[in-house]
């Protein structure tokens, strides 16, 4: 949602409010946000596996992979192109451009699979090897928090896969007109 009446013109807003929220809030709501998902996959993967007759999880699963990949990449770009996921609006956390500026739909996108480094490097990792369940939740977990750590190295505080992707997390006031 713009904050400004449709008559205005889009200009960039000063680089304060450009400021990225603190690592704990964005971190709050990835794991919110982890959450959400869970109810945002549930209903087409029920579908799915009703129509397909799946009876077993392995059966089909890289049809479903396909399925979750789609309706995550509908879901994430169609909010991003807004502005905010329903996590984003409870941690007061804005996704925007470079400049300041709602995201296009072809960036939410790119963003989207630029966001997959969260996951895959330790997929590929554990690929190889037969990991238990606490190993690779272990590995999984150590990487995530590297990843966001990382972010501490970049001058304005953002996530790499942001500033690839070219777009920034930003903080929301609480008193800002919607």
């Amino acid at each position: 949602m713009n904050a400004l009446p449709s008559s205005a013109p889009l200009t960039s807003p000063p680089p304060a409010a450009l400021s990225a929220p603190l690592l704990r809030r964005r971190m709050a709501a990835w794991l919110y946000e982890g959450v959400l998902l869970f109810g945002v996959v549930m209903l087409p993967a029920l579908l799915f596996g009703v129509a397909t007759g799946t009876r077993n999880a392995l059966d089909n699963r890289h049809g479903l992979q396909a399925l979750v990949f789609v309706v995550l990449a509908l879901y994430f770009g169609y909010f991003w192109a807004k502005g905010q996921t329903l996590a984003m609006k409870t941690w007061r956390i804005r996704v925007v451009d470079r400049r300041g500026q709602p995201l296009t739909p072809g960036r939410a996108l790119w963003r989207y699979l630029l966001c997959w480094v969260w996951f895959l490097p330790p997929l590929a990792a554990m690929a190889p090897f037969k990991l238990t369940g606490g190993e690779v939740a272990v590995l999984m977990l150590g990487w995530v928090a590297v990843w966001a750590l990382l972010s501490r190295f970049q001058p304005q505080r953002q996530f790499w896969h942001d500033v690839w992707a070219g777009t920034r997390l930003i903080h929301v006031h609480p008193n800002a007109v919607k």
